[in-house]
């Protein structure tokens, strides 16, 4: 966790790298950070991005005595994933649900490309998710549904957790919502969550996995699809994360977290937003046409076509599909730079 008032003190790899005048490729080969007495991460254990207490970097690379951090336990410490999850007692996949709840959404801040929340909106969300209900009353059966959409996932991922064989049935009765709609909730959490053993034990196959946690045959072949995409989605990801906390670092565009979509039956998308000012509302990512301009700010990838979408207001940026951050900064900086068609 990063420590209350302790924000601005965050060295990522990169920050480090600078600091002992390596070369990003020369710091990921040597790892120093794991020398004996090198500061440990602040980061929690499983995390993906390693962060460090730039206070207690700073002293290790001056060979001086490395200073103790604050304790931990006030109300502005920032948790990551893994931390606001453990608070909530739930997995860190059933937090990535709770997370969109608009309790939640507006104190998210992402430091060094993690995302963390303030220690006070995690436990006031947990208090206020486990208060008693006072109202005993509901809704009719075959009202609408019992539960409202945003909070959906999360109720889905508890009954998942409680149950890994818990039928599509089963979710349509217990939240009174459509089959299909369970159904399409279940495959996804299911398929995510196969993603996540399949990179925990890479010697597993994608079946062993399934099975692993406790999934049936009869789920496997729709779930293993979903988590066939979801892999394929973590491996881009930090590269789109990437661009975009470039793009933010140089003004161009406000610092977010990149969602990688599915983008029809087959193809992975995403989109970066830029800043409200500029002529370009936002960037898209195709793994088939790399990098264009959008011309929506509020459906900038927009729908599936077998061809590259053309028209006003559309470029296509970077020599390749993942160019550099500077490169697409050049292109949006240049109307002369870019073509109507990907390269």
């Amino acid at each position: 966790m990063i420590r209350a008032g302790r924000r601005e003190l965050v060295r990522t790899r990169e920050d480090l790298a600078r600091s002992m005048g390596m070369a990003m490729g020369t710091f990921r080969n040597k790892q120093p950070y794991k020398a004996e007495g090198f500061p440990a991460p602040i980061s929690s254990k499983g995390a993906r991005v390693f962060l460090w207490d730039g206070e207690q970097t700073d002293a290790y690379l001056a060979g001086e005595e490395i200073p103790e951090l604050p304790g931990a336990g006030e109300d502005q410490d920032l948790l990551d994933r893994q931390e606001a999850a453990a608070v909530l007692g739930v997995t860190p996949q059933t937090w990535d649900k709770y997370k969109t709840h608009p309790q939640i959404v507006p104190h998210a801040v992402v430091v060094g490309g993690v995302e963390h929340w303030p220690r006070v909106i995690v436990q006031s969300f947990k208090e206020a998710r486990d208060a008693p209900k006072t109202d005993a009353g509901g809704r009719p059966r075959g009202s609408g549904d019992m539960v409202p959409r945003d909070e959906l996932p999360v109720r889905v991922a508890e009954m998942l957790d409680a149950d890994p064989a818990v039928t599509i049935e089963q979710v349509t009765d217990a939240l009174d919502i459509a089959f299909t709609t369970a159904k399409r909730n279940l495959f996804q959490l299911r398929g995510k969550r196969i993603a996540d053993r399949l990179q925990a034990e890479p010697g597993l196959t994608p079946e062993q996995a399934a099975a692993a946690l406790g999934y049936t045959p009869a789920v496997h072949k729709a779930a293993l699809e979903v988590a066939g995409f979801e892999l394929r989605a973590r491996q881009v990801q930090p590269y789109l994360q990437g661009v975009a906390d470039a793009l933010a670092g140089q003004g161009l565009a406000p610092v977010q977290t990149v969602e990688v979509r599915r983008l029809g039956e087959e193809h992975l998308a995403a989109a970066v937003q830029l800043g409200a000012g500029g002529e370009v509302p936002a960037l898209v990512w195709d793994e088939r046409f790399g990098w264009r301009t959008a011309v929506s700010r509020r459906h900038p990838i927009g729908k599936d076509a077998a061809t590259a979408p053309e028209g006003d207001g559309i470029r296509y940026l970077g020599g390749s599909r993942q160019p550099e951050a500077a490169e697409l900064a050049a292109g949006l900086g240049d109307q002369r730079l870019g073509t109507k068609q990907p390269r």
